[in-house]
């Protein structure tokens, strides 16, 4: 074989190497890119939640702060990212923070103290998570939010279910028993009842005709609620309850207990819609409307 062919094969070689490694390169930079460490830090405060008409209640919340709020911090990440997240405990009594879905559980928290976890999950959707210790009665002071999961960059709403019995919330605060009778009369959306929920921009509504916007809901309370809209049919994404009715659509959402739902809105007019809680003594608060679960969705052509 002449040199003059050697020197061809050996070149032909080289091009073929360098194109495999620049296929290697254009594969390995778009699956990078779509992974992500992260490093996230909440805080359980103690407070008072403020009703509408000047009552106050004792009332405990993982905050993205110091500052207490009474609104749970809402986590929202992307698939497959790895977050670490640490959890510092601002309260007198430990803690221990969790979610049953991800397979979390933090060691025990004493008061002053931090715990880190790490949370990852390669699917999208709504969790919850809460206190594990004392349960449920330290969820029932107010210790839970949710974690999204999401693989899109679509316009995204959060709603964290909450009903509240303050003679209840008293008793476990005073260490007392609790009443056979639960008797919720305050209904909360991320902390808040209508009307002040509507300037919760994580949780109104806000859009455009023909866009696609994910609702993401759990409900961390102890009753069951039923999410109905006006003016729009929904389809579910995601039923942690109900995984049978995945992709059905409709314009009332049933939700247990300790369960989420994932909901997916394009809307077909403009118009600003109600939203609220099917049962109507959940619209309430001390038993006056509509001081509870409603808000309405604001939607531009």
């Amino acid at each position: 074989m002449s040199s003059i062919n050697r020197s061809f094969e050996g070149f032909i070689s080289m091009v073929f190497l360098k194109i495999i490694s620049l296929l290697l390169l254009c594969i390995s930079i778009p699956f990078n890119s779509f992974c992500g460490q992260i490093t996230d830090t909440i805080y359980i405060n103690s407070g008072i939640l403020q009703t509408f008409n000047g009552g106050n209640m004792p009332y405990k919340c993982f905050n993205p702060s110091n500052v207490f709020d009474n609104r749970n911090a809402i986590l929202s990440y992307s698939i497959s990212d790895t977050i670490s997240l640490t959890v510092f405990n601002n309260d007198m009594i430990p803690h221990r923070i969790g979610s049953t879905e991800l397979g979390i559980t933090s060691g025990l928290i004493a008061p002053g103290m931090n715990e880190t976890v790490s949370i990852h999950s390669a699917v999208s959707g709504t969790f919850i998570y809460y206190d594990l210790e004392n349960y449920p009665n330290n969820k029932i002071l107010g210790l839970a939010g949710m974690i999204v999961f999401r693989n899109n960059s679509l316009a995204s709403f959060y709603w964290n279910l909450k009903e509240i019995d303050s003679l209840w919330i008293n008793n476990i605060s005073s260490n007392n028993q609790l009443s056979t009778e639960y008797n919720p009369k305050f209904f909360l959306i991320n902390g808040n009842h209508n009307p002040d929920i509507n300037e919760d921009s994580s949780a109104r509504v806000i859009g455009n005709v023909g866009d696609t916007i994910y609702i993401h809901i759990a409900n961390t309370g102890n009753s069951i609620h039923s999410i109905h809209f006006h003016g729009y049919h929904l389809k579910i994404v995601q039923s942690s309850g109900h995984q049978s009715h995945q992709g059905r659509i409709k314009d009332t959402f049933p939700i247990n207990p300790m369960e989420v739902l994932t909901l997916e809105l394009v809307p077909h007019q403009p118009g600003e819609y109600p939203v609220h809680d099917h049962n109507l003594i959940a619209v309430t608060g001390a038993n006056i409307y509509p001081n509870g679960m409603f808000l309405t969705m604001l939607i531009e052509p």
